[in-house]
């Protein structure tokens, strides 16, 4: 899969996490892994304040989970990346309808259900080699 220099629009959404300090200097694949990792946490956050009633700051979180995954699905390559990234696109696209479906309804199951969409995905990305990392980067 291959995603194109925007990914980094997306981090308008993510620099509210503490390590935005290391955007910068990130790689591509580190971005994503960044990005996927601040899903994840604005989606557990939402969850708790879900939980508890809170819902205007399960609103904005949700809201920058959005953000991300939007981030995410409009920074593939739909040309290198071909029917994986079709697929994913599919997939982010579905995501985005999820938690915006959980916000208005506070449906903790619908958070759980893209929780566990995200994971593999992240998983993944955590899993590729270092050589094949810094390959990609040289393309």
């Amino acid at each position: 899969m291959s995603y194109t220099g925007n990914a980094a629009g997306a981090l308008n959404s993510y620099a509210e996490v503490a390590v935005h300090s290391g955007v910068g200097a990130a790689s591509p694949h580190r971005l994503i892994q960044m990005l996927l990792q601040a899903a994840l946490d604005k989606i557990a956050t939402a969850r708790g304040y879900m939980a508890q009633g809170i819902i205007d700051k399960k609103a904005q979180h949700l809201i920058s989970a959005v953000a991300i995954v939007e981030g995410l699905r409009v920074s593939l390559d739909m040309e290198k990346g071909g029917e994986i990234s079709e697929n994913l696109c599919s997939l982010y696209d579905y995501m985005e309808r999820r938690l915006t479906e959980a916000n208005a309804s506070n449906n903790v199951a619908i958070l759980d259900e893209v929780i566990n969409l995200i994971n593999p995905i992240k998983e993944a990305w955590d899993a590729i080699p270092q050589d094949v990392q810094d390959a990609h980067s040289r393309m």
